[in-house]
């Protein structure tokens, strides 16, 4: 029974790093920018990116199945909007579109938090850290888009 609850949370977990092996991360792009001096070194992103993903997974995992509307929604728009950087900020190295893209997502992620907390409380407490990593997104991919 274990297994079976441990192979739905992969299932809820996996998708989340797809564009990590559809659009390729240019580490070179971002090094080659003017960056603030707040812009954390690449190897952060790969640290702190996977663990975020383990924690929304939970969310999702606990929250679904959920009849909640709203809350897919946001979801799915969190989702594509979180795989969409990728590809507009490296593949194309387009850092307004970057920005606008970490607008999308920082909002959508409030308001995932917001639903989650309404459908599962105490498990929405496992999305403040993306939060907070995504309002540091945000003004990261402004400054960078101001000093470019």
């Amino acid at each position: 029974m274990k297994f079976k609850k441990f192979l739905v949370y992969l299932l809820f977990l996996l998708p989340w790093f797809l564009s990590g092996f559809i659009f390729k991360v240019d580490t070179s792009y971002y090094l080659s920018l003017n960056l603030p001096w707040f812009a954390p070194p690449p190897i952060v992103f790969g640290v702190v990116w996977p663990i975020l993903y383990i924690l929304i997974a939970y969310t999702v995992y606990k929250t679904f199945p959920s009849n909640a509307s709203n809350y897919k929604i946001y979801l799915v728009i969190n989702y594509l909007a979180n795989q969409l950087y990728t590809f507009c900020f490296f593949t194309l190295q387009n850092n307004f579109l970057g920005l606008v893209d970490a607008i999308i997502v920082l909002i959508s992620s409030l308001y995932l938090y917001v639903e989650t907390k309404m459908l599962k409380g105490n498990v929405a407490k496992y999305l403040i850290p993306y939060v907070i990593w995504n309002i540091f997104a945000l003004i990261l991919s402004f400054t960078i888009f101001f000093i470019n």
